[in-house]
């Protein structure tokens, strides 16, 4: 007889980012319902769910909800900073668990969240340091005005001081602001040699389809010579931005082989598999992965989220989680974007360990001897 374990499920399926949520809310369905067909597995999940549509202040008391009002100890969601940030007091108060499939920009590690996808040093600073010696070190920065935006547009400047670049620009919109035009207009006139963005949803969108009319008319906007960085784009938000999205650039732990199928076991069940997977599709459903064996060793014995010495085989491949910081560790690629898909133009060899606070960041081994200036 197999066990029934409670799970928080904590997405919003409306919003600025519904995107984003709806590939991590699949991801996590379709891994309870890969675990519940697995006849070896010693556990059954069951989802208690709960939307906060997308207002922020509406997470804490939800999450709050689905742990007082079930036998749930782990939940998996949020997709902002500020959501997680939120939820935090509330798994400290109960002793609760949050799985955090998303990017963020670090500087973070609470013993009740596990971070799933990637850190600073698994996103940006490999990002630009494929890109900065290609393409020059003039760096314009737009982001979305809350934590994301700020705090990795933050690191950012100090990873292009550090590779002898400068910042030209740095701008911020409300989220879901789509009135791009003072951007472009300061990206036209600084002329950058890349363009770091960090906005999110809808505002992305626009944005990109704004710096693609200004490539139209100016050439030097074009994506081989002033492309878009992204530590957050994936597949899933490929088709709302269109050919605007072709010849740029994003980070990421996964991207979808053109060549081969979803290489995991795929329940038959309606609705939870969009048109294509995505590292925010991955990072949950790998969650669920992660957390129902700790739940079976716990069954067995083990301490909880004992994570020490141990390896787990998801989509990403074999990753561990660092015991300290509960981060993951997963590989590194960069894409680049193209017939609505991504060619991966370098990788790391293996999986990358996480460094969330870049105590171990060597701007010399990243960027090179650092690079002097006359002055007169």
């Amino acid at each position: 007889m197999k066990q029934t374990i409670e799970i928080g499920i904590l997405f919003s399926r409306s919003g600025h980012y519904q995107l984003l949520s709806d590939a991590c809310h699949a991801g996590a369905m379709l891994g309870i319902a890969a675990v519940n067909s697995d006849s070896a597995a010693a556990i059954r999940l069951m989802a208690v769910e709960r939307d906060p549509e997308g207002q922020i202040d509406r997470y804490a008391p939800l999450c709050e909800e689905i742990l007082k009002q079930s036998s749930a100890r782990h939940v998996i969601g949020c997709i902002t900073s500020w959501s997680r940030k939120e939820v935090i007091p509330v798994l400290e108060k109960t002793g609760a668990t949050l799985w955090y499939p998303c990017p963020y920009e670090g500087f973070e590690a609470n013993e009740h969240v596990v971070y799933m996808h990637a850190s600073p040093n698994q996103h940006l600073v490999p990002l630009l340091a494929y890109v900065l010696p290609r393409n020059g070190r003039d760096a314009f920065l737009v982001g979305s005005n809350y934590i994301w935006g700020w705090e990795t547009n933050r690191v950012a400047r100090d990873l292009v001081s550090d590779a002898g670049g400068s910042v030209v620009g740095e701008r911020y919109l409300p989220l879901g602001d789509t009135d791009v035009s003072r951007l472009v207009a300061e990206i036209r006139a600084t002329r950058p040699s890349f363009v770091l963005n960090h906005l999110i949803g809808p505002s992305s969108y626009a944005f990109l389809k704004a710096l693609r009319d200004l490539a139209g008319e100016d050439p030097a906007f074009a994506p081989e010579n002033c492309p878009v960085l992204s530590c957050n784009l994936t597949e899933i938000e490929l088709p709302a931005i269109g050919p605007a999205a072709t010849g740029h650039l994003a980070v990421g732990p996964w991207f979808q082989d053109r060549q081969a199928p979803w290489p995991w076991e795929r329940p038959a069940v309606p609705g939870l598999y969009p048109a294509g997977p995505s590292s925010f599709f991955v990072s949950a459903f790998s969650s669920v992965l992660v957390l129902a064996d700790m739940l079976m060793a716990e069954a067995g014995g083990e301490r909880p989220l004992a994570f020490a010495g141990r390896s787990f085989s998801t989509p990403f491949g074999e990753i561990a989680i660092d015991p300290q910081t509960q981060h993951a560790s997963l590989p590194v690629r960069i894409g680049r974007v193209r017939d609505g898909g991504f060619d991966v133009v370098e990788q790391s060899e293996g999986r990358v360990d996480p460094d969330p606070y870049l105590s171990r960041y060597d701007p010399a081994r990243v960027f090179g001897r650092p690079f002097l200036r006359a002055v007169s």
